[in-house]
């Protein structure tokens, strides 16, 4: 409805205005139904998960656990024999070429030398290692 706030002098008619309330409230209840109607997203994570078709193997392999341990004196030891650094190429290339790869679990003292510690990586690397891993890292924490 319009309203007059008195005469000033224009004559006196009536306010000729379109009442927008009722289009406020239009789009109001819109826009509560395009909300509510939008499909609920969901962050999922797609994996290709095994059937129980497959039948699991029968015997589980026990890997092959080999230490290297390089100590303070920088001496190298393999499974906890004293070995020098040509023994090691031999047994790291012996490792590599087995199936399954065992795993190679170095294990340098904080105070060798990186000098050492780093031909034995190379070394390792060379021979084609694949799964190799430090081991005994909580002694650096300090």
């Amino acid at each position: 409805m319009a309203m007059s706030t008195g005469d000033s002098g224009s004559g006196g008619g009536e306010m000729v205005d379109i009442n927008t309330t009722p289009l406020i409230d239009v789009m109001l209840v819109l826009l509560i139904m395009f909300i509510i109607t939008i499909p609920i997203q969901t962050h999922a994570v797609k994996l290709d998960l095994p059937s129980n078709q497959q039948t699991p193997p029968t015997e589980m392999v026990d890997p092959v656990i080999n230490r290297l341990e390089i100590d303070f004196l920088n001496d190298i030891y393999w499974n906890q024999t004293k070995v020098t650094e040509a023994q090691v190429r031999g047994y790291l290339k012996q490792a590599a070429e087995m199936d399954p790869q065992p795993e190679l679990h170095l294990k340098p003292d904080a105070l060798a030398r990186y000098e050492i510690v780093n031909r034995v990586m190379a070394d390792a690397q060379k021979a084609g290692v694949t799964k190799m891993g430090f081991v005994g890292n909580e002694a650096y924490a300090q």
